[in-house]
């Protein structure tokens, strides 16, 4: 998997306090943009944060580009609503040459399941270039392809919805490459914007779990994958 963020809204911390103060103030949002100090930027995010009011995280956004994830994690990923996203298309793009896909390591542990695995994924691939030769077009040979084919994704979240994918998906109970994934684009962003970001993540950073009686049962701790 790698990850990388491609651009993001420039100061976006000043950008969502700017917004913020302008429901309150006399004076137009590039003025107070321009003479707002850091401290007081810091104190209006404090408050937004803390009563809820969430809508100015909503003027800097984030964008992603995600290569070498599975299909099972694209699917999980555009279930995020309130994003946009553009992926590597399998009508256009045809699958030849080496499989690239993503092994489990529930899978990769085990010599004798890897290599059941293995066979399948050559398998599925020999009859999808089968088809191509045959003339099927992409778009239908590609029905063969399995959930574990590499895919490219790019992905551009504002930042209340950043902070929700991240305490959904940073969770243990998240899907291990989904969680990864969250993981590795909370490191990222934490640096551009680290009053916002400083308790994102899996609810647990910030209180007790929400999970009830699905709860994993330990404390917060981060881990990306390296």
């Amino acid at each position: 998997m790698q990850v990388n963020l491609l651009y993001h809204t420039n100061e976006p911390q000043r950008a969502v306090a700017t917004a913020a103060r302008l429901c309150y103030a006399p004076v137009g949002a590039a003025e107070l943009m321009d003479n707002m100090s850091d401290d007081q930027a810091e104190r209006v995010l404090a408050t937004i944060m803390k009563s809820g009011h969430h809508s100015a995280l909503e003027h800097a956004s984030y964008t992603y580009a995600i290569d070498g994830v599975s299909r099972a994690l694209t699917h999980q990923l555009v279930r995020h609503r309130i994003a946009s996203f553009n992926q590597q298309s399998q009508r256009y793009v045809t699958h030849d040459g080496e499989p690239e896909v993503v092994t489990p390591g529930t899978v990769a542990a085990d010599p004798q399941l890897k290599a059941v695995f293995d066979a399948a994924i050559d398998g599925a691939y020999s009859t999808y270039a089968q088809l191509i030769d045959a003339g099927v077009p992409a778009e239908d040979a590609r029905y063969i392809l399995p959930n574990a084919c590499a895919s490219k994704i790019v992905v551009t979240m504002n930042i209340r919805e950043l902070l929700h994918f991240f305490e959904l998906r940073c969770c243990r109970r998240a899907q291990w490459e989904i969680q990864d994934l969250a993981n590795r684009m909370l490191e990222l962003a934490e640096p551009t914007a680290p009053f916002i970001f400083m308790d994102a993540g899996a609810a647990c950073r910030r209180g007790p779990c929400p999970e009830g009686k699905m709860t994993c049962g330990k404390p917060f701790d981060r881990v990306v994958r390296p």
